[in-house]
């Protein structure tokens, strides 16, 4: 049981974010949020595309600089993460596996030691085991999904305090995934170690969380809120994350349609009688016919 009189191990306060960009009116990606996560909690962020779970994680993980003005804090285990980034946080995230030195002609065994696997042997080979990893793969002949394992064992060998997850599960096979989570959860109760985790696949979670959150066009519509309190929801013959997940997201396109309806700009097929200046530029040279 967390103490309620404890400080939240990842901390926001009126936070809000904007990608700037070529666009100098675009919307604002995060708008004034706060929350709080306790020590030791696991927390599902559920939200569309767009959402901002990227972007917050992003920052938490201080790869975007923020203003701090008008009173915003964004803290992990009570330090600033632009001031006073603390120890004992990983981030893993999907742009690891483009990164074209990781996709070099190296051996995975002298990938892991370059960054220290030689002094995480026990769990370094407790999470090759797990995650299923070839030490002779070379990095350039594997797969997208057996990249994502090295990055995995890369990113989980050392201890970590804070687990930052957005979306590194998608490419890996049922089995392995399932196995990944079961350690992490072991993980986090033996050690009262922290995880957000972003992510859009929720078959098989409904024992992973403490918490789940909602984020609506860069907003909470949810605060992360105990996942007990959801044990009555009507399932069907769907898992309770999965069900609770594609209610929200309905919800969300909902809510974006009748948006549309008031004047912001409409996604899917333009309904225009008049060709596009694209149309008319690409037509010209449409030799299929």
């Amino acid at each position: 049981m967390s103490d309620p009189e404890a400080k939240p191990e990842i901390h926001a306060q009126n936070l809000t974010y904007i990608h700037y960009g070529l666009d100098k009116n675009a919307e604002a990606a995060l708008i004034d949020i706060s929350f709080g996560l306790p020590k030791g909690s696991r927390t599902i962020l559920v939200g569309a595309n767009g959402a901002g779970k990227s972007t917050l994680l992003q920052i938490f993980a201080g790869k975007r600089l923020i203003s701090q003005d008008g009173g915003t804090e964004v803290a992990i285990k009570g330090r600033d993460v632009f001031r006073q980034y603390p120890p004992g946080v990983t981030f893993l995230g999907t742009e690891w596996a483009m990164n074209p030195v990781v996709r070099g002609d190296i051996i995975v065994r002298d990938f892991l030691n370059s960054v220290g696997g030689y002094r995480h042997k026990p769990r370094r080979d407790q999470l090759l085991d797990i995650l299923d990893v070839d030490l002779d793969w070379h990095m350039h002949a594997i797969s997208d999904g057996e990249r994502r394992r090295v990055q995995l064992v890369m990113g989980l060998m050392g201890e970590w305090d804070v687990l930052l997850l957005d979306e590194v599960t998608v490419d890996l096979d049922v089995l392995v995934r399932d196995d990944l989570l079961t350690f992490l959860r072991k993980d986090s109760e033996d050690r009262g170690a922290t995880v957000l985790y972003a992510t859009h696949i929720f078959d098989g979670l409904d024992a992973f969380p403490t918490h789940v959150a909602h984020m609506r066009l860069g907003k909470f519509v949810t605060l992360p809120a105990p996942w007990e309190a959801f044990k009555d929801v009507d399932t069907g013959n769907r898992s309770r994350l999965y069900s609770v997940a594609l209610q929200w997201l309905k919800e969300d396109r909902d809510h974006r349609r009748g948006l549309e309806n008031n004047g912001r700009k409409r996604r899917g097929a333009q309904l225009q009688d008049v060709p596009s200046e694209s149309e008319k530029f690409y037509s010209k040279y449409d030799y299929s016919h």
